[in-house]
């Protein structure tokens, strides 16, 4: 009989901590995934945009490349198989002015050391041919992208993690850790069903959470630690007319973002969004006054945009580790050779590509612990 009562615990139910705990469960491990909300998937995997990046634009050789792309190959099986709705749409990035044709040259080129397949150099006319409506002289074509149900997907893999004997505890705080004399972690949860548990393995993947879940940990060094900052982008719909565009309609990415893009969503809505301000409390507003700002951009590549047409949808939070005109940094899977615990894995600044990436990452998480 195990010396602990779990193998796992991880601390995060949104879609990488499921992904994870997915992960590990398939490994043979007893896993057990806290989420301090009354329910998966509340926080940054509520509010995102549902996009499946092919994984164009990561630098070469950094997490966020690899695992985007290795996610999306396996994230449409998954899908498939647990009849998740998934719409693989294609994405089309234009250029809306010469002066940015340079950019798509670049982004391509990136796009083929990452190994992203299928895509292609389209001339104005041939992206005319394939979505009337939008403006550009150049354009890209990823024909993998798409967009999907992410709470289904989350669904679907608390069913896995179940079905393989673990658990997800909603309701339940992770209060702090101990590492153990010889290995392992005791674990206090908080709550209305307060616990007390050892486990070998500890994960933290709690998004906005991730820095104070690491505080959290006995014996992590505070300097470890990234700094958290709040990166706010907020979205818009189209109302009074169908959707325009089949696929998914990207300008050249923002420093720091992907900047303002076009998807309908599986229910037909066409969305825009999101942008990307730096803010200091988690504020989910949509601040009507700005949709003037969101009119100018959108009409860079629909100049039929009509007047009127967006109504204020919805806003999410980045954890972001990096603040306004900082170079944007990779994906953080920090183990004991930066923190020096054994057996924890902390998670920092798991923002996009991160649900595309999802799958990857929980196999990249249960890599490094040597699993």
């Amino acid at each position: 009989m195990s010396e602990f009562d779990l193998d796992a615990i991880i601390v995060g139910a949104g879609a990488v901590g499921l992904a994870t705990g997915y992960a590990l469960s398939r490994r043979g491990l007893s896993v057990v995934v806290v989420e301090k909300e009354k329910a998966i998937g509340q926080g940054v995997s509520a509010r995102n945009s549902e996009v499946v990046h092919a994984g164009l634009y990561y630098p070469t050789g950094s997490l966020k490349a690899k695992l985007c792309v290795e996610g999306r190959r396996l994230l449409y099986p998954f899908l498939d198989a647990h009849n998740v709705a998934y719409d693989r749409c294609g994405k089309l990035v234009v250029a809306t002015q010469d002066s940015e044709m340079e950019r798509l040259d670049a982004i391509m080129l990136q796009a083929q050391t990452n190994n992203v397949e299928g895509m292609r150099v389209l001339t104005a006319a041939q992206v005319h041919a394939l979505e009337p409506e939008v403006k550009a002289v150049m354009g890209l074509e990823s024909p993998e992208s798409g967009v999907f149900d992410s709470h289904g997907y989350m669904v679907a893999l608390q069913g896995e993690i179940e079905a393989a004997g673990g658990a997800v505890v909603v309701a339940t705080p992770f209060e702090r850790a101990e590492p153990l004399a010889g290995g392992g972690f005791r674990v206090l949860t908080g709550g209305t069903d307060p616990s007390d548990l050892t486990c070998r393995y500890l994960v933290t993947c709690a998004g906005l959470g991730a820095q104070d879940a690491a505080a959290r940990i006995e014996g992590f060094d505070p300097a470890q630690i990234p700094k958290l900052h709040y990166g706010k982008g907020v979205y818009f719909v189209l109302t009074g007319r169908k959707a325009p565009f089949q696929r998914l309609v990207y300008p050249p990415p923002i420093p720091g973002a992907l900047g303002v893009h076009y998807r309908r969503d599986l229910g037909g809505q066409a969305v825009f969004g999101p942008d990307l301000a730096y803010v200091e409390t988690e504020d989910y507003s949509v601040d009507p006054a700005k949709a003037q700002g969101f009119y100018d951009y959108i009409r860079k590549f629909w100049p039929g945009l009509p007047d009127g047409g967006l109504t204020p949808d919805y806003a999410g939070i980045r954890p972001k580790i990096h603040g306004p005109g900082e170079a944007q940094p990779d994906f953080r899977i920090d183990i004991e050779a930066d923190h020096g615990i054994a057996g924890l894995a902390a998670m920092f600044g798991i923002e996009s590509p991160g649900l595309t990436s999802s799958l990857a990452l929980g196999e990249e998480v249960a890599k490094r612990l040597g699993l």
